[in-house]
């Protein structure tokens, strides 16, 4: 925990371009410094003059609290713009230094070293987070595509070398609790809090106390996990510590150059964070009962499709709805409020549809739906059914004090008792928020695409959140007839697959798609 003078000792080995580098260095120097005294430990490893220059610059800058040793400059290291090569000799050298920092940190008696990668840029309150978590082993979390067309991962793990998965040790999984257990672990972590986990690295706080009892990265003669992170975080469980991740404030992690287009966003954010939270924290709304809840729709042509099964099935557990109608041409709005005649109705129609600037519309939504200051919002489309079970829980969810937003998963049926699961559909598999406390106090801000920009503001997991497991059905791909029309309006509207995927796109008509039945 941090008091007054809690000494901080920052480390790094460091072999970098200077492009790379000098963001990390600038990140340094925004940490947020209350009531921490922070010193740096750097060996220099460079093979570039110019980022030799940049840490003596910053040892300048910093008056006297910047120790740089030289390192040994042996090995190459071999980076291209798809992935890293770490030869076994440069994996142990980087111990060796790991070590060396550990050692210096030990001896002038730190209360904290943190351990971090030169290619990581730091949200300024990331270092008072980690102290103030009171942990002994803690890392922040960044997530990275460690291949250049996979999907983004975080440094952490569970268990082994690189698994995100638990399991008792003769537990046999079905794939299907495979694939669960995995979602469940990634969407956790993109949630602020803190979590136990398996292994971790890169960005690491480690407490006087471990460092004493002898946390290192030397090798384990009989353990041939490739990587010293393993090694140090097998031992350091050995020694009885316990292993966290913080994902209040994540990293940037510069993993190749095109990262760098993402720098400026990230700065901006953190601007954004900080001026926001220090307001929000203040005046965050939390009532705790009598909360009603807001179901908030956009409608367009809906009659011969699922509309009234919808709000037939919403009207059981609403207490109000706005609906913004997308100047239908059918009997929408009639049917709206026909289903809707024992609940207060906010309908608003407009004359000209708008649907070609998605944006747009949702934000007129949201603007109407804010409008009369709601406690809670359902945003919910008009082919989309909550599994029965929403009405049993509902009321817990939205009158509580801790939670913002509800996550849930959402399943694309592709009949009435089968959803498809396969390479380009697997929407099921991720947590995304539809209901969500609103904060009046709160800046929201839009994905400003004219498709694909999402119902909600795309700051939302700025705000604490929850999953919750009552599933919901998606009826917009159930018959063929919405597939083709679908189909064509996508090609047509993003015929470059600028806002989404041509692939799924053209996977909409596929004539066998796999589709698994509803349980």
């Amino acid at each position: 925990m941090m008091n007054e003078n809690t000494k901080v000792l920052i480390g790094s080995p460091i072999r970098q371009t200077y492009n790379i580098l000098v963001n990390f260095i600038s990140s340094l120097s925004n940490i947020m410094e209350e009531g921490i005294n922070i010193e740096y430990f750097f060996i220099d490893d460079n093979d570039d003059i110019n980022s030799s220059t940049l840490l003596k610059n910053f040892a300048v800058e910093s008056k006297n609290k910047v120790i740089i040793e030289a390192g040994e400059k042996i090995d190459t290291y071999v980076r291209t713009e798809d992935t890293h090569y770490w030869k076994e000799s440069l994996i142990w050298k980087i111990a060796q230094y790991k070590n060396r920092i550990i050692e210096y940190a030990k001896e002038n008696c730190y209360d904290y070293l943190f351990l971090i990668d030169s290619d990581i840029m730091l949200h300024p309150k990331t270092l008072s987070s980690l102290i103030n978590s009171n942990k002994d082993i803690i890392c922040e979390v960044f997530w990275t595509r460690w291949q250049k067309n996979a999907d983004e991962l975080p440094q952490v793990w569970m268990c082994d070398e690189y698994s995100f998965i638990t399991k008792e040790r003769n537990e046999i999984l079905t794939e299907e609790e495979s694939n669960k257990r995995y979602t469940d672990f990634i969407e956790k972590l993109k949630k602020p809090g803190i979590y136990e986990v398996g292994g971790l690295g890169a960005c690491t706080l480690i407490s006087k106390k471990a460092l004493n009892k002898g946390v290192n990265f030397n090798k384990i003669y009989n353990l041939s996990f490739w990587g010293e992170d393993r090694h140090f975080c097998i031992r350091a469980a050995a020694l009885g510590f316990k292993l966290y991740v913080d994902t209040t404030y994540p990293a940037y992690h510069i993993y190749r150059r095109e990262d760098l287009k993402g720098v400026e966003q990230f700065r901006n954010k953190c601007i954004y964070d900080i001026n926001n939270s220090l307001y929000y924290e203040r005046i965050r709304i939390d009532k705790d009962t009598g909360n009603k809840l807001t179901l908030v729709m956009l409608v367009r042509n809906e009659s011969k499709k699922f509309l009234e099964r919808v709000l037939t099935h919403a009207v059981k557990y609403i207490d109000n709805a706005v609906i913004l109608d997308d100047a239908s041409e059918d009997n929408s709005v009639e049917i709206c409020k026909k289903v809707l005649e024992n609940v207060p109705l906010t309908l608003v129609e407009n004359k000209e549809h708008g649907f070609n600037n998605e944006v747009v519309l949702r934000k007129q939504l949201w603007k109407i739906a804010t409008s009369i200051n709601p406690d809670w919002m359902l945003f919910l489309d008009a082919d989309e059914i909550f599994e029965d079970r929403i009405c049993e829980v509902i009321r817990a969810l939205i009158n509580q004090p801790n939670f913002d937003y509800y996550a849930f998963r959402l399943y694309d049926m592709w009949d009435e008792n089968h959803y498809r699961e396969d390479f380009y559909w697997g929407a099921h598999k991720y947590y995304r928020p539809f209901l969500i406390r609103y904060q009046p106090n709160f800046n929201y801000i839009w994905d400003e695409k004219p498709l694909h920009c999402g119902r909600i503001p795309k700051n939302i997991f700025s705000l604490p959140g929850c999953i919750c497991y009552v599933r919901l059905k998606h009826f917009g791909w159930s018959t063929n007839e919405l597939r083709q029309s679908k189909y064509i309006r996508y090609l047509r509207a993003d015929p470059e697959g600028k806002y989404g995927s041509l692939e799924q796109y053209k996977s909409i008509i596929d004539e066998n798609p796999r589709l698994i039945k509803w349980e």
